[in-house]
Order: C-alpha cells, then sequence, then structure tokens
C-alpha cells in the first residue's frame, strides 16, 4: 500500500494545551487533501488499586461536557522530557494524595486519531501510600474524591454512571489482569 505524504501544515489555532492545524497530505493516488489536526501533549492516568480491592476515583466538572464526571486521577504531560511513570505519580499526589510504590503500565491507547495525535498512557498504582494532595486549579479544587469497590467502579462503567473513556479501558484492564 502506498503512503500518505506530508506537504505542510499551518496553525490555525495555538492555546494553552492544544495547537490546530491544517494539514495537506499526498494521498497515493498523487491528489491532494486536507485534513483538520489536533495537536496534543498527551496525558497520563492512574488506577489506583488499594490493598483491599478498591479504587481511588475523582468526580470533577469537564466544561467541553458541562457536567461532572468520575474519572481515574489523570493528568496532561506538561513537564517536557518528563517519564510517563513520573507524571502519573506526581498527578495522583496531587488530585488525590496517594503515591503509587509501584506502577505498573496497562495500555497506552490514542483518545481520536481521527483528528488528534493525543496518546494517554494508564498505569496500575499499587503499594499506595498518603501524601498531602496539592490541587491545581478550579475543577480539581472543587472536585470529590471516591474509594469504592472494584468491583462497584465496573457496574458503574456498566450501567452507563462512568463514560470516561480513559476511565473504561483504565478499570476493566485492571479487572482483566488481576482476574
Amino acid at each position: 500500500m502506498a503512503a500518505f505524504e506530508p506537504v505542510r501544515e499551518t496553525t490555525i489555532y495555538e492555546g494553552y494545551r492544544i495547537r490546530v492545524a491544517r494539514a495537506e497530505l499526498r494521498a497515493p493516488d498523487g491528489s491532494t487533501i486536507e485534513r483538520d489536526v489536533v495537536h496534543h501533549p498527551g496525558a497520563v492516568a492512574v488506577v489506583p488499586l488499594h490493598d483491599d480491592g478498591t479504587v481511588t476515583l475523582v468526580e470533577q466538572y469537564r466544561a467541553a461536557l458541562g457536567h461532572d464526571l468520575i474519572e481515574l486521577p489523570a493528568g496532561i504531560r506538561d513537564v517536557p522530557g518528563e517519564p510517563d511513570a513520573i507524571t502519573a505519580n506526581r498527578e495522583l499526589a496531587e488530585e488525590v494524595g496517594l503515591l503509587a510504590g509501584e506502577l505498573e503500565h496497562l495500555v497506552t491507547f490514542h483518545n481520536s486519531p481521527g483528528f488528534s495525535d493525543e496518546s494517554l498512557a494508564i498505569f496500575l498504582g499499587t503499594h499506595l501510600e498518603p501524601v498531602p494532595h496539592r490541587r491545581q486549579g478550579p475543577e480539581e479544587e472543587a472536585m470529590q474524591v471516591h474509594r469504592l469497590p472494584l468491583a462497584d467502579a465496573l457496574a458503574m462503567v456498566d450501567d452507563g454512571r462512568i463514560t470516561d473513556a480513559k476511565t473504561i479501558i483504565g478499570l476493566r484492564e485492571t479487572a482483566r489482569r488481576r482476574g
């Protein structure tokens, strides 16, 4: 199969976290096509699994949806060159006041590859220790923290109370690996 070739890319908008560009590509048949592309630094998330089989989730407001979502603790890759596991543990401490003694990479996936290059790495955090949280921004300051059995969190996925993709993927992958 012949490959697509990038011709040029023009920035349309540059924001705090994203950059939107118009990409011009040469298709395998020689024609030129344009696509809108959102560039995003990516993110990490952690499934904090306690020794008693419970998980810690956060409930926070999401402006794009106009309501709260129940999610895994997560954050943007906002420190250049920082390894994902370090970012994950930093975000876990900031949001919910936990530090994972062990982080196991579960999966990395692309959220919306039809228009964005964002990828998200999910870790399983175990051997959890409490630390002071350092919430940042109004959404984090207002967030609620929930600790519940993994089975209850999975039931919330099944009945539609949890709709966040990273959370669904992380919880299901944790359950699959933990049998």
